[in-house]
């Protein structure tokens, strides 16, 4: 649940030191997130380079890092802690996101808790 005066996302000092390497790397301004139709769970996420954020993204920073994140994504993914990790096999983001009400095996495939197309 998203509390006003809180950050839409929570980014760990892992993921921060890894946006802010990639961003100094690249020199873009933030990390955009967002979700799209598709894997076989029926939602993954998206991640792309920015150098200019809409009027409706929410951005959140964090030691140097900035992640913003899409108008259209923004109720799927309040709460979402963003992590990096590193093992023998593989490197890479990990979601970590109370709305996800099941995950294909492979992890990149979510699907979201129905109750946030509720209608009031």
């Amino acid at each position: 649940m998203f509390i006003p005066g809180q950050d839409a996302v929570k980014i760990t000092d892992r993921a921060a030191a890894q946006i802010a390497k990639l961003m100094a790397t690249d020199g873009h301004k933030a990390l955009k997130i967002g979700v799209k139709k598709g894997g076989c769970a029926g939602m993954e996420y998206t991640m792309e380079y920015v150098d200019e954020l809409g009027p409706h993204d929410e951005a959140v920073e964090k030691n140097g890092a900035k992640v913003v994140i899409a108008p259209m994504a923004q109720m799927f993914l309040f709460g979402t802690e963003i992590d990096y990790e590193t093992s023998l096999l593989e490197s890479g983001f990990k979601f970590n996101n109370p709305n996800v009400s099941e995950a294909c095996g492979c992890g990149e495939s979510i699907k979201f808790d129905d109750t946030l197309f509720a209608k009031p």
